[in-house]
């Protein structure tokens, strides 16, 4: 399948004794299905992965699984840098019934492109599952080069990329280059309208969780050639789209949620609290939008 539209990259709430508050978690499946999202992304950056262990992650993606019950696909984060440990969780992710994975470039051990490209096809070529890459060189320290995500493109499990090098030269040579069917997701919601406008499939969000209805509205009306109505939702919401990425991103949107009452204010280290003045300029945009 094509992917297109907005797809969540979910939060992982966490309740009072730091575990996975699995309530919260579960409204927030029913929230984003009700607002009319494409698909669910959990244990990615934004659900941080990076401090969970492989068995909560895991159950994580299971019970996301379970409670979206087929009505939308879920794109489980099983990425990593040892290409064991994501062939370990992407085989444990299928298994519980993920519909596709996404897959992080490398980071910190900066393989070479060779590497890259034998990282993910190890992936691509063991684990009879879609996968999508995620190029996010400003948490990698890598870019995955056009020609070496071209080459990934030809194997029939890579349908698509999550590209959030913030290099729109690249993603037009993405998006020129492309095989068809292949899908180009925005990793940053301030650049889905440029995206869309040259071509792209949608974007897997961090703004969904507080603005899925108008993300959702925004997208559909671009691939509808609904251009007028598209860009007067962009300059809606680039404030919020800007505010939530005030600070290191969970934590802007777990903060919005908490503001909202939808979950706790709360983190794992190394993340923590942002500082009062910017929770102050978040609130400020949030209830400027009638988010609050």
């Amino acid at each position: 399948m094509a992917y297109q539209g907005v797809y969540t990259a979910l939060v992982t709430p966490f309740n009072e004794k730091g575990a996975v508050d699995d309530a919260a978690l579960k409204r927030l499946v029913e929230d984003q299905i009700a607002a009319g999202v494409a698909g669910l992304v959990p244990m990615g950056t934004t659900g941080e992965s990076p401090t969970l262990g492989h068995d909560e992650h895991i159950d994580v993606v299971a019970k996301v699984v379970k409670w979206t019950a087929g009505r939308v696909p879920v794109i489980a984060g099983t990425g990593s840098n040892s290409t064991d440990e994501a062939l370990q969780l992407t085989r444990k992710a299928k298994d519980a019934g993920a519909s596709a994975s996404l897959q992080v470039v490398p980071y910190y051990n900066k393989p070479n492109q060779e590497g890259l490209y034998r990282h993910f096809l190890s992936i691509a070529d063991q684990i009879d599952l879609p996968l999508i890459v995620y190029n996010i060189a400003g948490r990698t320290a890598k870019n995955l080069e056009t020609d070496t995500l071209m080459r990934l493109a030809a194997h029939p499990n890579v349908v698509g990329v999550k590209e959030a090098s913030g290099d729109m030269a690249q993603v037009m040579d993405v998006l020129a280059r492309r095989p068809k069917g292949f899908s180009v997701l925005q990793g940053d919601d301030a650049l889905l309208f440029p995206l869309l406008a040259l071509g792209g499939d949608g974007v897997i969000s961090v703004a969904s969780h507080v603005v899925a209805r108008d993300l959702v509205d925004l997208t559909a009306s671009a691939l509808a050639g609904r251009w007028d109505h598209a860009r007067e939702l962009h300059y809606k919401l680039l404030p919020v789209f800007k505010a939530l990425f005030i600070d290191t991103n969970p934590i802007p949107v777990k903060t919005a949620l908490a503001f909202q009452g939808k979950m706790r204010e709360s983190f794992r280290l190394p993340l923590c609290p942002m500082d009062e003045d910017k929770r102050q300029a978040l609130r400020t945009v949030l209830k400027a939008h009638g988010l609050l």
